[in-house]
């Protein structure tokens, strides 16, 4: 464990990127200790051989299909269709966006750069303080990677050997919970603030709305009906959104030339690469982890020390919250899924709850500084500093921490569902 921490820091101190620094620290415990060499990369094909994490690069380039698709406006007309004529209604509109952009993308950055460039524009027009449309934005993107599809869960899936598919299930009632709970928020700071309402445009306008939006609005419904419906597996799933998106685009909108297609490819590529070489770094670090019997020792030594598992979760909330603000989420994960997932069964915690907090917790650390990658977007997208979001954000913060609490302390908010349409304890 000294082994690998020091050559890990000291790699980190020398300003090495994140994933040289773990491949770096992992050579050095093989040579250290008198291995072959050649088995870190063969571990890290190793970590590569799984027919799940094909998904994630599919995920992505569906995300950035829908991206280049212009989507966002005819969803977020939707939503404000719905719920702008309540009092905040920009604000309750960028909320309910986010919650079903969330069934398409599943990721922060995207939801906060595609629907959170366009709410927080309209925001700042009806007299919103840009501040704070960044921060309501900011917090309402947290609930991408919640509601299936999610990128991270199917990371946490494959690393954790747990049911990719029951994840997906897991993140409904929180994600769904993110949104209300932000909702209640917006509720009790629009008088205060005299955020207004939008003229309810009446059930024409909605219908008018949801028409254009119908399309778009059916992605999720074709991923998780087929998913569950056994027609296909969560990869094929990744592979079937992607050719109902690239359909949207090219033949239904119009909206995506063929000669966008080279640099949406290029830029899934980029951002494949970059999860791709952590989880292969990840997969060696986590093997040598395992041989030095890390993850071996620890977890009997947190049961023994904590006793409840109700405790063990908080301490780990606790935990994960401090790493989210100073690391990315996903080598966040990662890293610690081979030390504390074995812990979390060892306190007969469910797998699949496990990951909806851990990757909860590292979620929140982007809105919070000070890597606060999505409050970095939306600073830029609402022409503000850093340091002004930064503060805006606090009291969105609350929400969501109790929305976590609630999932940590009660599980059927996670497992009710998989349990009913998947079966299993």
């Amino acid at each position: 464990m000294l082994e690998i921490l020091g050559v890990w820091l000291a790699a980190i101190l020398l300003g090495l990127p994140l994933y040289a620094s773990m491949g770096i620290a992992a050579f050095a415990f093989v040579l250290l200790g008198g291995l072959a060499g050649s088995i870190v990369p063969q571990k890290m094909a190793q970590a590569m051989n799984s027919f799940p994490l094909v998904a994630a690069p599919l995920f992505i380039l569906m995300g950035n299909i829908l991206g280049a698709s212009k989507l966002t406006d005819r969803i977020v007309r939707f939503a404000s269709s719905i719920v702008g004529s309540l009092r905040g209604g920009y604000a309750h509109a960028s909320i309910l966006s986010s919650m079903i952009f969330a069934g398409m993308v599943g990721s922060a950055v995207a939801d906060a750069a595609g629907t959170g460039a366009v709410e927080v524009r309209a925001m700042k027009r009806a007299g919103y303080r840009p501040e704070t449309a960044a921060a309501i934005s900011s917090a309402a993107a947290t609930i991408g990677p919640i509601i299936p599809p999610s990128l991270p869960m199917v990371i946490y899936g494959v690393s954790a050997d747990a049911s990719i598919g029951k994840l997906f299930l897991a993140g409904v009632i929180p994600g769904v919970l993110m949104g209300l709970a932000l909702m209640a928020m917006v509720a009790v700071i629009a008088p205060r603030q005299g955020l207004p309402r939008l003229p309810f445009g009446g059930l024409c306008e909605m219908w008018l709305a949801f028409k254009g939006a119908f399309l778009a609005l059916m992605t999720p419904v074709i991923l998780l009906g087929g998913m569950f419906s056994g027609l296909f597996t969560p990869t094929e799933a990744a592979a079937v959104a992607d050719c109902y998106a690239l359909f949207l685009g090219c033949v239904v909108y119009r909206t995506i030339r063929l000669a966008d297609l080279p640099a949406i490819l290029v830029d899934t590529a980029e951002t494949t690469g970059i999860v791709a070489v952590l989880v292969m770094v990840a997969g060696a670090l986590g093997w040598c982890m395992s041989i030095s019997r890390i993850p071996q020792t620890l977890a009997p030594a947190m049961v023994a020390t904590i006793h409840d598992p109700l405790v063990f979760l908080f301490a780990t909330n606790a935990i994960l919250l401090f790493i989210g603000c100073f690391m990315e989420a996903l080598a966040a994960l990662l890293i610690l899924i081979p030390i504390l997932v074995p812990a979390a069964i060892g306190f007969g915690v469910d797998p699949v709850q496990f990951g909806l907090i851990m990757i909860f917790n590292l979620i929140l650390g982007t809105i919070h500084p000070p890597i606060g990658v999505v409050l970095f977007v939306m600073a830029r997208i609402a022409g503000i500093t850093f340091e002004q979001i930064s503060r805006a954000i606090i009291p969105w913060l609350v929400p969501l921490l109790c929305v976590l609490a609630a999932i940590t302390a009660w599980p059927p908010l996670t497992l009710a569902l998989p349990q009913l349409l998947m079966g299993g304890k």
